[in-house]
């Protein structure tokens, strides 16, 4: 049995080029989920939200990109059953179950998943797709977010927009496009071994 990467072919993901075993699903599962963990205090709090921008969201699609669907969501799921349990991880050190923002959590779970199964499908391959994914993705974490959200508060609609959906948008175009240039960039290099 060879150690050696395989080369990349259609239908893969970033790790499935690393040699199979169970250990290496259950360190790449653990370590999407502290890499989550770790972007999720890069953050700088919005004022009028009680979400800040943080490096989460990012973390959660391109580990979902590299890990691919099932991966992607066990690896979400340890970081929201960890975050749940009273791992200080979710955004500025928070943890439990009573955020208002857990909603968004529960949407990375979803996200992960959907670009880890787009992933698969060629999407992490070129600038245009992956931005595509990334955007997706995004649209998934504010599906389940907003609503979450808006109940937790007891805001209105439009105070939920405000408050969850507009100050990050900028900041989910900058992740799509940092995103367009990461993904496809590991593919062509590892195209050119």
């Amino acid at each position: 049995m060879s150690t050696a990467a395989a080369p990349a072919r259609s239908g893969q993901v970033l790790a499935d080029l690393l040699p199979a075993s169970r250990v290496r699903d259950a360190a790449l599962v653990v370590g999407g989920a502290v890499l989550t963990g770790v972007a999720a205090q890069i953050a700088v709090p919005v004022p009028g939200s009680p979400v800040p921008v943080t490096g989460q969201t990012f973390a959660v699609l391109l580990v979902g990109s590299a890990l691919g669907a099932r991966r992607g969501l066990l690896s979400m799921v340890v970081y929201l059953l960890a975050g749940m349990a009273g791992m200080p991880w979710f955004a500025e050190g928070a943890s439990g179950a009573a955020a208002p923002s857990l909603g968004y959590v529960f949407g990375m779970v979803a996200a992960s998943a959907m670009v880890g199964a787009l992933a698969r499908r060629g999407a992490d391959r070129t600038p245009l797709r992956m931005a595509g994914t990334m955007l997706l993705g995004s649209a998934t974490i504010y599906a389940l977010g907003l609503p979450y959200l808006s109940f937790a508060l007891d805001l209105s609609a439009s105070a939920t927009i405000a408050a969850g959906l507009t100050p990050f948008l900028l900041g989910d175009v900058l992740k799509a496009a940092l995103a367009m240039g990461v993904l496809p960039t590991v593919w062509k290099l590892l195209e050119r071994r």
